[in-house]
């Protein structure tokens, strides 16, 4: 017996866009055989423009979380240094993007994971927050 796998799709606006001091907070379990999940954050796609203020692309099979940016239909630079994996099938996790004055800085279970030099201006582009792939949201904030 196997569970299905569960592949969650959330979308959710960020109400007057990214700003300084701004936290938003996901928890969620990752699923019984997991190859990947994404947490990105959207520029207002009814502008038609589609930027990217991050992307955040979590690979089990890679063991990588590489972080991107879109800007005029281009992605930039990929980062990819990470101090340690954190994540593993079936744990639990609270994963914090806090967003500072040049940084998104992230956070796993309270400790540092990577950060992200804000790459579109005014980061007040970024008003949607989207996530799926492998893991069962349980609190979005």
């Amino acid at each position: 017996m196997h569970e299905s796998q569960t592949v969650e799709k959330y979308i959710g606006e960020i109400k007057g866009g990214l700003r300084p001091t701004m936290k938003i907070t996901i928890m969620g379990v990752i699923g019984p055989a997991p190859k990947s999940f994404s947490v990105t954050l959207l520029c207002d796609p009814t502008d038609g423009s589609m930027d990217v203020g991050l992307l955040l692309a979590v690979s089990f099979l890679e063991k990588s979380i590489v972080r991107n940016s879109r800007i005029a239909e281009k992605w930039g630079k990929e980062e990819k240094t990470i101090p340690y994996f954190p994540f593993t099938a079936g744990d639990s996790f609270k994963m914090e993007l806090l967003c500072e004055h040049q940084q998104i800085r992230v956070l796993l279970d309270g400790r540092q994971l990577c950060s992200f030099s804000h790459r579109v201006q005014p980061m007040q582009r970024v008003t949607a927050l989207q996530i799926s792939g492998d893991l069962k949201l349980t609190k979005v904030a």
